[in-house]
């Protein structure tokens, strides 16, 4: 489960009129911080997964603050993972609330199954051709098809541009697309008070894993998207912002953004330097390479390890220290 947040850091937000209410999910990084803007309009940032429990653990923390579900007239979206999307449409219908997100994500939320469907197929490929077994894939895919239904298509209202001014009555969000966890991450900054509305772009007690996923638009080239390499150039872009706190998707508030982006890039060079000395020893697949990194992991963590080892040899091979090669459909990485 995440950890409770820092008392005076959610004080100081909700004395600026950002409200924390932290949703239940069904997944291991356990609850999803939600936010309420005591604004006009009044908004809400993120909507927790689509189940009846997150759906009435959120009505009693918009209770708490003398709120409904009907009096909510905007819905902010910072990325396209379940825990953050599923109960967006439900809510829009009931409130009537516009609904605001990056503008390429807009379609691939209008059509949540089929993109789901297209992405679990693109991951089962990217599997086998990195020499993780058959049963381990069909394993997955099915857990993957199960997790569907904690999410939902969304109708977007307000497609929002990067760069773009998201305007309140008393404050306004610059809209910046920060992708890498997801290809559709999406950060609001508060210029004037120095609030970032972060999402799970940074998380304070867990590395926002950069999971390899199908590009926004679905017109592009079906090549392997470099979800880490993505990742670690937004980092360097939040890096430079001037941020009093980051208000996170999970977890506590994080108030000094450059120290923890600074700890995130050594975890990203240690774990490069690692996977080197291995792929040094002798070549090896991606599968191989993360067996050795983590031992038999779980199967619902099997792609999250692939996705994580992948994303540091694309480093060693944009370095030239890695090469890779196919033997027999699978793909294996040398030392050069």
């Amino acid at each position: 489960m995440s950890r409770e947040a820092d008392p005076a850091s959610r004080a100081r937000a909700a004395g600026r009129g950002i409200h924390c209410l932290a949703v239940p999910t069904p997944f291991a990084v356990g609850r999803v911080n939600c936010y309420l803007v005591d604004d006009e309009p009044l908004t809400l940032v993120d909507a927790g997964p689509n189940s009846a429990t997150s759906l009435t653990a959120l009505q009693a923390a918009l209770t708490e603050h003398g709120r409904r579900v009907e009096d909510l007239e905007r819905i902010v979206i910072t990325h396209q993972h379940i825990d953050h999307i599923g109960l967006v449409e439900i809510l829009a219908n009931r409130s009537g609330a516009e609904v605001c997100a990056l503008e390429a994500l807009a379609p691939w939320l209008s059509e949540y199954k089929q993109r789901m469907e297209a992405d679990d197929a693109f991951s089962m490929d990217l599997m086998q051709r990195n020499g993780v077994p058959r049963d381990v894939v069909y394993a997955l895919q099915a857990v993957s098809a199960s997790f569907r239904a904690w999410g939902s298509a969304a109708h977007v209202t307000k497609p929002l541009g990067d760069g773009e001014l998201l305007e309140f009555a008393s404050r306004k969000w610059r809209v910046h697309h920060r992708p890498g966890h997801s290809p559709s991450d999406t950060i609001f900054h508060d210029e004037r008070s120095g609030e970032l509305l972060g999402g799970d772009h940074l998380i304070k007690h867990i590395s926002s894993n950069p999971l390899i996923s199908l590009p926004l638009d679905a017109n592009a080239a079906p090549r392997r998207p470099r979800a880490l390499m993505s990742y670690l150039q937004s980092l360097r872009q939040t890096r430079e912002m001037d941020l009093s706190v980051v208000l996170a998707g999970h977890g506590e508030p994080i108030e000094d953004h450059r120290g923890l982006i600074d700890e995130r890039f050594r975890m990203h060079e240690r774990r490069a330097s690692k996977l080197h000395r291995l792929i040094s020893e002798r070549a090896r697949n991606a599968y191989e390479l993360a067996q050795e990194m983590w031992g038999n992991v779980a199967v619902t963590q099997a792609y999250l390890t692939l996705s994580e080892v992948l994303g540091h040899v694309d480093i060693l091979v944009a370095d030239g220290r890695v090469s890779e090669s196919e033997r027999d459909g699978v793909t294996y990485f040398e030392a050069s």
